[in-house]
C-alpha cells in the first residue's frame, strides 16, 4: 500500500486526506520534520538559484519516500519543479491537489470591499498529465 509524502505549505485537510485514501490507495501520510517544513515554507525570494537551499528537503524526501510512494507537491512554482524531479528520479508519483474556488464580496458602507475567498479540495492530479 503506497503512502502519501506531503511536501506542502498547509495541513492535509480532511477531504484531502479521505481522498488520498479512497482515490489513490494511500494507507500512510507522512508529514516532514518542523525544520523541512520550515525551508519549505521560506524559500528565499531573492536567491536565484534555489537548489542547493532545497537539499535538506531533496535529501529528506529520498529517505523517506519509496517507489511508488504519492508526494503532494505545492509550493513555490521553481521549487515545486525541483522537487517534481527528484521525486520522478526517485520513482515516486508527484501530485498536486485541484480546488474549486468561491469568492463572495462584501461591501462595506464606506466604499470598502472585502473578498473572502474558499477553496475546496475536488482531486489529486499527477503533474504532468
Amino acid at each position: 500500500m503506497p503512502s502519501l509524502v506531503l511536501i506542502f505549505n498547509h495541513r492535509i485537510t480532511a477531504l484531502q486526506e479521505e481522498n488520498a485514501r479512497r482515490s489513490l490507495g494511500v494507507g500512510r501520510i507522512v508529514e516532514p520534520p518542523e525544520d523541512i517544513k520550515a525551508i519549505w515554507r521560506q524559500v528565499p525570494a531573492d536567491l536565484e538559484a534555489i537548489d542547493g537551499y532545497l537539499s535538506p528537503v531533496k535529501a529528506w524526501l529520498a529517505d523517506h519516500g519509496k517507489q511508488g510512494d504519492y508526494v503532494l507537491v505545492q509550493g513555490d512554482y521553481g521549487a515545486c519543479f525541483i522537487i517534481v524531479n527528484v521525486a520522478i528520479e526517485h520513482g515516486l508519483i508527484p501530485i498536486y491537489s485541484t480546488t474549486e474556488r468561491e469568492a463572495v464580496e462584501e461591501h462595506g458602507q464606506d466604499g470598502t470591499v472585502r473578498i473572502i475567498h474558499h477553496f475546496r479540495h475536488r482531486i489529486f492530479r499527477r503533474y504532468g498529465r
